[in-house]
């Protein structure tokens, strides 16, 4: 098969020196036909990779500064009646795009967070009583800063349900904090190349969707996600609708290291960023600041793989 997958990867990790892991799941999100949340202090990286990504796969791009006025007709789009025509015309939002960069979205009211509810799940808006298709691919990535700072607000568990991933991009070290200022001394700015366009992107999420799943990782997925709705810690566990997402994104992390079947390394890989935001504490949990990332890896440390003999077995 050929990797676009890998080519992605290769250029958008010229801007972000040491975040390879991060870099490798923002293109299986994509890959997996998913939305990602990036979560992280302001000026680690997050809009660098969101454009970055979009730039090497070649996509139309629209992006969304948001803020405490933002309103739901800048995202879906609203009807206004032409004179000259005499008939109401439809003027498209910011989600009329393959891909659509929602910078800090947790700045905005929970109104305008959930106008795009609708385009994520059903890749479609609706308005005025028609209902409008949006382009295909069609990937939100979405930036906030950590819950608690300034000016910021929740997405509610219903939005963070529709994120493929949520991943974060870290401080970097003093090593590569050095390396990131020789780099941007002698060159200020990395240019990012154009490997791949819509056409392909649509055949790479065809192919990740062939990859093999074998009935035991199935069966040891799903006892994965029964752990996390058992665990004392969590009030609403993974529903089946993110199973699905950590599936697909299992399968692109097969596709993404040339495999035609999913190994239980794949689901390993992601399992944390794929179900810690689907996850809700309890209160009490969330009075001892138990996180949720930290209850996905006793999980998978607790619920040994299935033993695979031969490649799809």
């Amino acid at each position: 098969m050929s990797n676009y997958a890998k080519k992605i990867f290769d250029e958008v990790n010229k801007s972000l020196k040491g975040k390879e892991k991060a870099v490798k799941k923002a293109v299986v999100t994509l890959a997996a036909g998913g939305h990602l949340l990036l979560e992280d202090v302001p000026g680690v990286g997050k809009t660098t990779l969101s454009k970055a990504l979009a730039a090497a796969a070649g996509l139309e791009t629209k992006r969304v500064q948001f803020t405490p006025d933002t309103l739901p007709s800048d995202i879906t789009g609203f009807t206004l009646w032409d004179a000259a025509s005499g008939q109401f015309r439809f003027h498209s939002g910011a989600v009329i795009t393959n891909i659509l960069l929602a910078d800090e979205i947790n700045r905005t009211s929970p109104r305008t967070q959930a106008a795009l509810l609708q385009a994520m799940e059903e890749k479609c808006v609706s308005e005025d009583g028609k209902t409008y298709k949006l382009e295909s691919p069609f990937m939100v990535i979405a930036t906030q800063n950590p819950y608690g700072s300034a000016g910021t607000m929740p997405l509610p568990n219903s939005q963070l349900d529709r994120f493929m991933m949520k991943i974060s991009l870290g401080r970097p070290t003093q090593t590569e904090l050095s390396e990131l200022l020789l780099h941007r001394a002698e060159q200020p700015k990395t240019e990012i190349n154009v490997v791949c366009g819509r056409e392909e992107v649509l055949k790479m999420q065809v192919d990740c969707d062939k990859i093999f799943f074998s009935q035991p990782i199935a069966e040891w997925l799903a006892a994965l996600i029964e752990a996390t709705n058992c665990d004392e810690n969590v009030a609403q566990g993974v529903s089946p609708r993110g199973a699905i997402a950590i599936m697909k994104a299992a399968k692109a992390m097969a596709y993404f290291d040339e495999r035609d079947y999913v190994l239980p390394a794949d689901i390993a890989e992601i399992f944390a960023e794929s179900a810690a935001h689907r996850l809700v504490l309890t209160p009490n949990a969330a009075a001892q600041s138990v996180k949720a990332d930290e209850i996905c890896t006793k999980i998978l440390v607790n619920s040994p793989p299935p033993h695979m003999k031969g490649k799809k077995k």
